[in-house]
């Protein structure tokens, strides 16, 4: 019994010292490149409605194409909130898209 104790002890002060270097390193690891963050881009001012529906979560053809209509009717996005203008994309789709959107 004392022994088990022992190695129970052993196992939990090597977790402790080694947890915080294994984060870094998988931290390190889980980083994604600068070009593939550019790479996810997309920009909402000249995306196809396709681009846009393969690209964006809860962005499927219908609102895709709703947002290539505002678009052409209004001129271009001046904000990434002004898609919440367009019928169908509420906070709930914005915030998921959030960083994958840019204006040029």
């Amino acid at each position: 019994m004392q022994s088990l104790k022992s190695v129970t002890k052993i196992l939990l002060l090597s977790l402790v010292v080694l947890l915080p270097a294994w984060q870094t390193v998988y931290a390190a690891e889980s980083e994604v490149p600068a070009a593939a963050m550019e790479a996810a881009a997309v920009n909402i001012n000249t995306a196809s409605a396709e681009e846009l529906s393969a690209q964006l979560s809860g962005i499927g053809e219908k609102r895709a194409l709703a947002i290539v209509a505002y678009r052409e009717a209004n001129g271009a996005f001046s904000t990434v909130e002004q898609l919440l203008e367009v019928k169908g994309v509420g906070e709930k789709v914005l915030e998921q898209n959030r960083a994958k959107l840019v204006l040029e």
